[in-house]
């Protein structure tokens, strides 16, 4: 059986920013690998003047939002200024009502706005434009200190890089871990950046410590199987545990143990997707010990248990 791919649709705003552009459609282009079929529209076929001195040719119109099952609005100039035209904004209402997923990255985050479809919800934009947002749109929680906000069929990310971080989240949430790590590879990008991490730091940090604590993480993966504790990390970062604690929660959005946790429920997920290992081995590996604990942090964090998961992510792959 074949299986008709999950269509995404780049839709380009006049002002549109091209690195904002470029992600969705670096991310979700065609390949063997990638079980998604790409399109790049805009108000109307042809040509659209972008940001920073590009301009952008598109073959589709708003048609093309009538069939996607993902629309990306990438972030554009001037965003506070006014809304998208008429017509944008009701064929996004339009798809989002017949079932589409829609993704903001940057200010595109005011484009879907201007539907109405995030009033009553978590968003985010840059950090540069926040205040904005939440002064046009008062309705809408705005959210200023982290990457992305899922909120089921309406998401949005902070500036820029970001963008992939929103990406790989939803090829994770799609097709799980393993397809999610691939395309990060590809991208040369960090495999797993939480939602909740900060957009930036406010205060200046040492870039020895930064250093530190980016080794420390990736030290901590290569030991996921063995017990750690905040104070096994403090040593390895050589600061105390206070100060550790203090600056993880700040870089990551999570105390220590937290992102362990997660970093030993991610790795589960690949062994379930990847490999035929028991539910007490997985356990094992990961360093979470019995099969009941397992299932029991599986339940808490993904809302579902390790057997059907790996149930879920077989069929996809298959």
């Amino acid at each position: 059986m074949t299986l008709t791919p999950h269509r995404v649709v780049v839709l380009v705003l006049e002002g549109a920013k091209p690195l904002d552009v470029g992600i969705p459609a670096q991310v979700f282009t065609k390949r063997a690998s990638m079980p998604y079929e790409l399109r790049v529209a805009g108000a109307a076929p042809g040509l659209v003047t972008g940001g920073d001195g590009l301009s952008f040719h598109v073959a589709e119109g708003l048609e093309a939002l009538e069939t996607a099952d993902t629309i990306f609005v990438p972030g554009y100039r001037e965003p506070a200024r006014e809304d998208p035209p008429a017509a944008v904004v009701e064929a996004l209402r339009a798809a989002h009502a017949r079932g589409a997923r829609l993704a903001a990255i940057s200010t595109g985050a005011f484009a879907l706005a201007a539907t109405g479809l995030l009033d009553g919800k978590r968003a985010t934009t840059h950090w540069h434009y926040t205040h904005a947002l939440a002064a046009k749109h008062p309705l809408i929680s705005v959210d200023e200190n982290v990457l992305f906000v899922d909120e089921g069929d309406v998401l949005t990310s902070a500036g820029a890089a970001s963008g992939v971080d929103l990406c790989l989240h939803l090829v994770r949430r799609d097709h799980g871990v393993a397809l999610s790590n691939q395309v990060a590879r590809r991208l040369v990008a960090a495999p797993y950046r939480s939602g909740g991490q900060a957009q930036y730091v406010p205060r200046s940090v040492p870039e020895p410590l930064g250093d530190q604590f980016a080794a420390t993480r990736q030290w901590a993966l290569t030991r996921i199987d063995e017990p750690l504790t905040v104070a096994d990390l403090a040593r390895h970062a050589r600061v105390s545990p206070r100060t550790f604690s203090r600056r993880f929660v700040e870089d990551t959005g999570y105390t220590p143990m937290q992102w362990i946790l997660r970093a030993r429920i991610d790795v589960a997920r690949e062994l379930l997707e990847r490999s035929d290992l028991g539910v007490e081995q997985v356990a094992d590996r990961v360093g979470l010990g019995t099969g009941a604990n397992l299932r029991l942090h599986f339940q808490r964090i993904l809302g579902t248990s390790p057997s059907e998961y790996r149930r879920t992510f077989v069929r996809h792959a298959a």
